[in-house]
């Protein structure tokens, strides 16, 4: 049911920002007391962009979440997902190293992890050939900060939020260091009722299928890490990183009421039935990564060596039922009912070395390769089973009249095995004081084997796939004057499908609308360019160009569909297929200011884009079937514009009283699966700090604005309209205390080598 969540919720969306002012104590400068020394709290560094929040009243009280929001270039319109602009994904490291959990688990991570620990937030929007990253994704390093004595610090939040249901959460933070070892420690948790409506409307000249209703999921998450950093000389250090979390989420319920028209003549038939389905879930993800880190010369020079293993383990059953129902909603007898078991396991074996060699005139080589394998074991279970109206098992015959079985078993153990090879050379130099460019290339070779017993589809049986790509990569920076910066960057990367998304197995929604994962996915590829302009670290100008090749999403393939055997089904079907689906390209041009005004009592980041989408693709077979639909096509184009601004004012000169107002407007635009309504929100905040405590209270989406809406026409008269409301609209507190000697030095943290393994997690 998460995966359906995950696959129905769309997004888009952009910013924020703050700075702290200083102040001067002397009477000899009582005349110059107006005076405030500025640092830049925002600029742009050779490959990335550099938000320092260290003394920035914008960071008490909040989550990491809700300060990636509010950093410029970064958005999120779900409360799931972040963007980065001109990106379709954003992938999170910590001090240099990628996250080792699947989506759900970092997000309840970084919603649960205090802003007061974070230095500056990099966002790198062109990644060079040194990460490993799909496709069009950016990535967000959030850089911790670094203290510089012995001693123990730490903080410890709670937070409630309440719309339908409410959503507590608390965590604990420790950083001890003494002489050569460094700890560094979090637990967090908490438990929350995710709480969804959907409107669904499909169907054609012939047919016709309604759903509205309500899906509830109940969800608690416990986790944390653990990093130990030992300096072993003065030019090696030794760490271990340990990273766990799980989630439980039993009693997740979907009721949808459907309402089902079919053309019989020229009569229309209608029909009502009602989806019940019930979810029981559990996922646990362990991470381990030992690094071993040799300085070899005083340049900064520097051997790194990684080794790391993941387990991922997901536990999931299903009850689907339908229900026959009247037109006011009383159900008369259950109908059919399917029983999943849907299993996940995962095992990643890695290993990385880097070697970065760097000379006296400003040149830096940087060398390096990784190994990734991993096995994957999906042993799914399936159970249908179709019932008279007094519930008994119906007797069910083939066309020939041979008796079926009922209940229908439709096992698959589903093994998929990946090895991945990769080595990339990285050369940057910096010419002048003015001009430093980069230049990289990475070679990777892909080999992977899927198998499954299913013996209905032989196709299923073995899917091998061997390929190479070389990724190259080019970044030029030039510093026209103090006040004037203009850069280019040019990158090449692929996407390769999570591994969810090709675990053949259906995500049952209604009895004929559910979402099919694919097997046969491959790798898609995207070219992308972006061209910036920085004038005085508070204006900038962002030009960006993606061009996706065998875009990876979901396509809705609808109507009655005929079999492979070229038999026609009965009854009008909706599925979302996860397959590859053409083209995409999207220009986007975006200007921003960031600034402080009124001696910085008032910080802005304010901005405003435009983007442009060209879609192109096509599709009438189901992938994993042979079923044979009306034809799907996607051959739009569409120009949005977005903008958004984040504002922290002060309130009191004593600086313990600050009000936040951010707004967010996303315009309507074509995505894969139709066109995408306007979305925005307005949020609220007030902020009250006295001596080590931050309290904060948040009014969210006050408009009731934040609701998507997806709306298709087909030339063939097919239609398919969805609307999820999240219940964006509530209201939350948080109270964080800070304890201990604020001086203690932040524990060293290494790139894992599994990194690329963790976001297919998702």
């Amino acid at each position: 049911m998460k995966k359906l969540i995950i696959s129905l919720s769309l997004l888009t969306g952009i910013i924020t920002f703050g700075q702290a002012t200083s102040k001067t104590d002397t009477a000899k400068v009582q005349n110059i007391q107006e005076v405030l020394m500025t640092k830049k709290v925002f600029k742009k560094e050779s490959d990335r962009f550099v938000y320092d929040i260290s003394n920035a009243p914008v960071a008490k009280g909040n989550t990491t979440f809700d300060i990636l929001k509010q950093t410029p270039l970064i958005s999120s319109t779900d409360e799931s997902t972040l963007k980065i602009t001109g990106k379709n994904n954003a992938v999170i490291y910590i001090d240099g190293r990628k996250s080792n959990m699947d989506a759900q688990s970092l997000v309840q991570f970084l919603k649960n992890t205090p802003a007061e620990n974070i230095q500056k937030i990099e966002v790198i929007t062109m990644p060079g050939s040194e990460f490993q990253v799909d496709a069009s994704d950016g990535i967000i390093n959030i850089v911790m900060k670094k203290k510089m004595t012995n001693g123990l610090n730490g903080n410890m939040r709670m937070a409630s939020t309440a719309n339908i249901y409410s959503d507590n959460s608390a965590s604990f933070s420790a950083n001890y260091r003494k002489d050569k070892l460094g700890v560094s420690a979090n637990l967090s948790g908490g438990e929350n009722i995710r709480a969804q409506s959907y409107i669904l409307k499909n169907g054609n000249r012939k047919a016709t299928n309604e759903s509205v209703g309500d899906i509830v999921d109940p969800n608690q998450n416990l986790g944390g890490y653990l990093n130990i950093d030992y300096q072993l000389t003065e030019k090696s250090n030794v760490a271990l990183t340990w990273n766990t979390w799980a989630n439980k989420s039993y009693n997740s319920t979907v009721d949808l009421f459907n309402t089902i028209r079919t053309l019989e003549g020229s009569i229309w038939k209608t029909n009502y039935t009602r989806s019940k389905n019930k979810e029981d879930a559990r996922s646990y993800n362990n991470s381990l990564n030992l690094n071993y880190e040799l300085k070899t010369d005083s340049l900064g020079s520097k051997l790194n060596l990684n080794a790391a293993y993941l387990n991922f383990k997901r536990f999931q059953t299903t009850e689907n039922n339908t229900f026959v129902s009247t037109a006011n909603g009383t159900d008369v007898y259950k109908s059919k009912y399917v029983e999943q078991n849907l299993p996940q396991l995962i095992d990643n074996f890695s290993g990385m070395a880097d070697y970065i060699q760097k000379f006296k005139k400003d040149l830096t080589i940087s060398v390096g390769g990784n190994y990734n394998k991993t096995k994957t074991d999906n042993d799914t279970k399936s159970v249908t089973s179709i019932l008279n109206e007094d519930e008994s098992l119906a007797l069910l015959y083939d066309e020939n009249g041979i008796l079926l079985d009922n209940p229908k078993n439709e096992p698959n153990h589903f093994l998929y095995d990946e090895n991945i090879y990769g080595i990339y050379l990285t050369v940057e130099k910096k010419f002048s004081d003015k001009f430093s460019g980069k230049a990289g290339t990475r070679y990777e070779i892909t080999k992977s084997v899927g198998t499954s017993d299913n013996a209905q589809d032989i196709n299923l049986r073995r899917i091998e796939r061997n390929y190479s790509n070389v990724l190259p990569y080019v970044s030029l920076n030039y510093a026209i004057n103090d006040n004037n910066n203009l850069s280019y960057a040019f990158s090449s990367r692929m996407r390769r499908p999570s591994f969810w998304e090709i675990n053949p197995v259906k995500n049952i929604l209604t009895e004929n609308n559910y979402v099919q994962n694919n097997p046969f996915v491959k790798a898609s590829s995207s070219y992308n360019h972006e061209l910036t302009y920085m004038f005085k670290n508070s204006y900038f100008l962002i030009l960006n160009h993606s061009l996706q090749k065998d875009v990876i999403t979901q396509v809705p393939l609808q109507g009655i569909p005929v079999r492979a055997d070229g038999k026609e089904e009965t009854r009008n079907q909706l599925r979302y297929i996860r397959t590859n689906f053409g083209d995409k390209q999207e220009m986007s041009a975006m200007f921003g200011i960031q600034k402080a005004f009124f001696k910085q009592a008032w910080t802005t980041n304010f901005n405003i884009g435009v983007q442009h989408n060209r879609n192109k693709g096509s599709l009438s077979v189901d992938p994993t079937t042979g079923d044979i639909f009306p034809m799907y096509t996607n051959n739009t184009n569409s120009t949005s514009f977005v903008i958004q601004t984040n504002n922290n004012i002060r309130l009191d000169q004593k600086k313990t009283w600050f009000a936040g107002i951010n707004f967010f407007y996303v315009d309507q635009q074509q995505i894969e699966l139709g066109m995408l309504k306007d979305l925005a929100s307005l949020d609220l905040s007030i902020k009250k700090i006295w001596n080590a405590w931050t309290f904060t209270v948040n009014l969210n989406d006050i408009l009731k604005t934040n609701i998507v809406e997806v709306e298709d026409y087909q030339q063939n008269g097919n239609y398919n309209y969805v609307q999820n409301n999240m219940y964006r609209q509530s209201v939350g507190a948080s109270i964080v205390y800070n304890f201990g000697n604020q001086k203690v030095k932040k524990v060293r943290n290494i790139e894992n080598a599994s990194d690329e393994i963790k976001s297919r997690t998702r």
